[in-house]
């Protein structure tokens, strides 16, 4: 916990030019939108979603201990004439105006991360090995969006060495407000892949909307980019009409300054020989996937850009683990023996879905196991939608998938597609698909489950938990 307050309540009404009501407490240790997890001291912010407005919960924020609640002008009579209140027009604007400020107190150095696949891995590896080496700062979770990254910077403490940020999108425009607030040293486009389809007209477009990252670049920054992406060069040119001249890029082409020379795939880690930037390093990554050693390589590049020890972060990265939804795996106990279960329900994109599919076909199987996957739809992808959910049979065949089920009309197209062999099951939803995978599981087998965030996979992944004990759960019970 710091020694210091997360703001002051005299800083925090400086920034969002607030009037006070009530006697708030000088001191907030934190910033919530959520009245369900708010932490005694913390500042809550009554936010207007999309279902809820924050308004209707103040009253309990507070009752849970909030320090007070910023709340906007039109709103102050629903609350006691004593109600600790910062209190401004609207209260996102007011989010956003306490981010800037945050970012201006900030002296350390500041990562900004976007790409079509890869944002939050990369984001949580960068949180990893900066960690071991300075107070980091990152986003939580997925947390990248209108309000995520002003909620993530207005969280960010003033001593932070290393302070971490992912920025998504959907459409065109929307990154380029949130890098101008959070104004990297460093910014790194994982990748740039057909997700998001449905809004755009092609992949430059979006290679396009994802370059909008170099706009909020710091002068004499760095970009970090994947040379062996087909929009490599698109990038970089833009990168240069926004000023930057220092592009370092990653990858196996040998152009690249943080450039693979030798990966070694295992069923639970890789083992990695690279040169970045001029340093040759030797390193175990702790997460399976060429992918994954792939974006590691632009992790070291950047940390050290930030100023990292390239040494100490390769070291780091073999105690990395994924994040939840994300490759998480366990072993689970089923009559006779057990199954490897892979949640990867998180999201999905055809990139991701082949990169899974690969970790799949890597993972030992007992005698009588099976690899199976289980997939949702992918969404987002417009009218390429059921051309590429077919084309994920050529990934089956290729890592040797022994049975595939299916679920959601666009995975139809995949189920036609695929041989009687490998047909497992097909339902229209995730929930009408559990009894199939349920019964059809057996002692060896190992199954990743995998699908877009509306497709609902966690459901599945969460009926097998529920079914099916856990082997770490049960040994240390045992203890």
């Amino acid at each position: 916990m710091n020694a210091l307050p997360l703001w002051t309540l005299d800083a925090m009404q400086a920034a969002m030019r607030a009037e006070a009501n009530g006697a708030p407490p000088q001191a907030i240790t934190g910033i919530s939108i959520d009245s369900r997890t708010v932490a005694p001291g913390e500042a809550y912010f009554a936010i207007k979603g999309a279902v809820h407005d924050g308004h209707d919960f103040v009253d309990a924020a507070l009752k849970a201990g909030a320090a007070l609640a910023v709340v906007e002008k039109a709103q102050v009579g629903k609350f006691a004439a004593d109600a600790p209140l910062l209190v401004v027009d609207e209260v996102l604007a007011g989010l956003v105006d306490l981010a800037r400020a945050s970012r201006a107190r900030l002296e350390g150095q500041v990562i900004a991360v976007t790409g079509s696949v890869g944002k939050t891995s990369t984001k949580e590896a960068l949180l990893h090995v900066l960690s071991a080496q300075g107070q980091t700062h990152a986003s939580a979770a997925s947390f990248n969006n209108h309000w995520g990254v002003p909620l993530s910077l207005a969280r960010c403490p003033a001593a932070a060495r290393y302070a971490v940020f992912e920025i998504g999108m959907n459409h065109a425009g929307e990154i380029s407000p949130l890098v101008k607030m959070v104004r990297p040293h460093v910014a790194i486009i994982t990748t740039v892949e057909p997700v998001h389809l449905e809004f755009f007209t092609g992949i430059e477009a979006i290679a396009d909307a994802k370059a909008e990252i170099f706009e909020g670049v710091e002068p004499g920054g760095a970009v970090v980019l994947n040379r062996d992406n087909a929009q490599f060069t698109r990038l970089s040119r833009r990168a240069r009409e926004c000023g930057i001249s220092r592009i370092v890029s990653f990858g196996a082409n040998e152009r690249a300054e943080a450039r693979l020379l030798d990966l070694s795939l295992h069923a639970t880690c890789s083992a990695v020989h690279a040169d970045i930037l001029g340093h040759e390093v030797t390193y175990k990554l702790g997460m399976p996937g060429r992918h994954m050693a792939m974006n590691s390589l632009g992790v070291l590049a950047a940390s050290s850009l930030a100023g990292a020890d390239l040494a100490l972060a390769s070291l780091s990265l073999s105690q990395l683990v994924p994040a939840a939804g994300r490759g998480v795996r366990q072993t689970l106990l089923v009559p006779g023996g057990e199954i490897i279960l892979i949640d990867e329900s998180y999201n999905a994109n055809p990139a991701s879905m082949a990169a899974a599919l690969s970790v799949l076909g890597r993972m030992p199987v007992g005698a009588q196991g099976r690899r199976i996957a289980v997939l949702g739809d992918m969404l987002e992808l417009g009218p390429t939608g059921a051309k590429l959910h077919a084309g994920l049979n050529e990934a089956i065949k290729a890592e040797h998938v022994d049975l595939v089920y299916c679920c959601g009309p666009l995975m139809r197209n995949l189920w036609d597609a695929l041989s009687t062999g490998k047909r497992g099951g097909y339902a229209d939803n995730a929930a009408n698909l559990e009894a199939q995978v349920l019964a059809a599981l057996r002692a060896g087998d190992a199954v990743m489950i995998k699908g877009s965030f509306g497709s609902k996979m966690k459901t599945i992944v969460s009926a097998l938990e529920k079914r099916f004990p856990g082997k770490a759960a049960l040994d240390e019970a045992a203890v």
